[in-house]
C-alpha cells in the first residue's frame, strides 16, 4: 500500500480563518494589519491492493472564474500552475480518473469537494452530518451567499452512489475513517497503517494548523461547534498516540513543505 499527496494548488487568505485571533487589536495598536497568508490544497491518493482510493477533491479549476460565488472570491483566492491541475496530479501516480473507484470527502466545503465532476462513476463517502448541512444549506435558498463555505455545483454532481458514514469504520484492511465533527457538523478523517512508515493521520480541517493542535490548542475560523471542534482534536491526539502516528494537517504550508508529494510516496 502507497499513499501519495497530490499538491492541488494553493489558496490566499487571512490567517484567522485557519487560526483564530492570529492578529489581535490592542489599546496600541487598534487598528493592525491582517497576516495574508498561502495555504496548501492538496489530495490523498491511497495504491491499495483491494483498489485506488482518493481523499478530498481540493478547489474547482473554475473557482476563480465563477464557479464560487463572489463572496468566496473575495475571502478565498484559489491558485494553482498547470502542472497542478487534478488529473495532472493523478498522472504522477500512473492514474486516470476513471481508475478511481472509490472517493472519500472529508467534507463537502468549497476546497475540499471541487473536482467531484470527474468521478460521476465512483462510490463517494462522506459524513452523513455534514452531507445534510450542506445538502440544505445550498437548497434552503437560490441565493449562494447563503450557502456558507458550500457550492451547490459540487454538491449537485450525480455520482454511482454515496454512502453516508457517521462513525469510526476501516474501510479497507488498514484504512479507516474516523468521524471527527466541529469544523463542520460532521468530518471523516483517514488514517492509514502504512509498512514501512507506520501510521498517517489525515485529520482534514479537523486539525487545521499545527496552532490548532497545540497544546494548548487553538481554534480557526469556522467552526460549526467548538465543543465538538476540541473534542475531535483530542481524539485525534489519542490516536496518535496510540499508533505513533503523524499527522498530517490540512492547510498547513509550513508541514507541506516538508511532506513527499507525487510522484514520491509513503508506503
Amino acid at each position: 500500500m502507497k499513499a501519495y499527496i497530490l499538491n492541488n494548488g494553493w489558496m490566499e487568505c487571512d490567517e484567522n480563518w485557519m487560526v483564530v485571533q492570529s492578529v489581535l487589536g490592542s489599546v496600541n495598536d487598534k487598528t493592525p494589519q491582517v497576516n495574508w497568508i498561502k495555504v496548501p490544497i492538496y489530495s490523498v491518493l491511497i495504491d491499495h491492493p483491494q483498489g485506488k482510493i482518493l481523499f478530498d477533491l481540493g478547489c474547482h479549476p473554475d473557482a476563480m472564474n465563477g464557479h464560487w460565488s463572489a463572496g468566496l472570491q473575495a475571502v478565498f483566492s484559489y491558485q494553482m500552475e498547470e502542472s497542478q491541475s487534478f488529473v495532472k496530479q493523478l498522472a504522477l501516480t500512473g492514474t486516470k480518473p476513471e481508475e478511481i473507484k472509490t472517493v472519500v470527502l472529508s467534507h463537502l466545503h468549497f476546497d475540499h469537494a471541487g473536482n467531484m465532476h470527474l468521478f460521476k462513476h465512483a462510490d463517494v463517502y462522506v459524513h452523513q452530518k455534514d452531507f445534510e448541512y450542506g445538502q440544505t444549506l445550498v437548497h434552503l435558498s437560490p441565493d449562494p451567499a447563503a450557502h456558507g463555505p458550500y457550492v451547490k455545483a459540487d454538491l449537485e454532481v450525480p455520482v454511482k452512489q454515496y454512502h453516508l458514514v457517521d462513525k469510526d469504520i476501516e474501510l479497507v484492511p488498514g484504512v479507516e475513517l474516523i468521524s471527527l465533527p466541529g469544523h463542520t457538523p460532521g468530518i471523516l478523517g483517514l488514517m492509514v497503517h502504512l509498512e514501512n512508515e507506520g501510521t498517517l493521520i489525515f485529520p482534514s480541517d479537523a486539525v487545521i494548523d499545527h496552532r490548532n493542535y497545540g497544546p494548548p490548542t487553538k481554534g480557526a475560523g469556522v467552526i460549526y461547534d467548538n465543543i465538538e471542534f476540541f473534542n475531535s482534536i483530542e481524539k485525534v491526539r489519542d490516536y496518535a498516540k496510540k499508533y505513533n502516528a503523524k499527522v498530517m494537517f490540512s492547510h498547513d504550508m509550513n508541514l507541506f513543505k516538508t511532506m513527499k508529494v507525487a510522484p514520491d510516496f509513503y508506503e
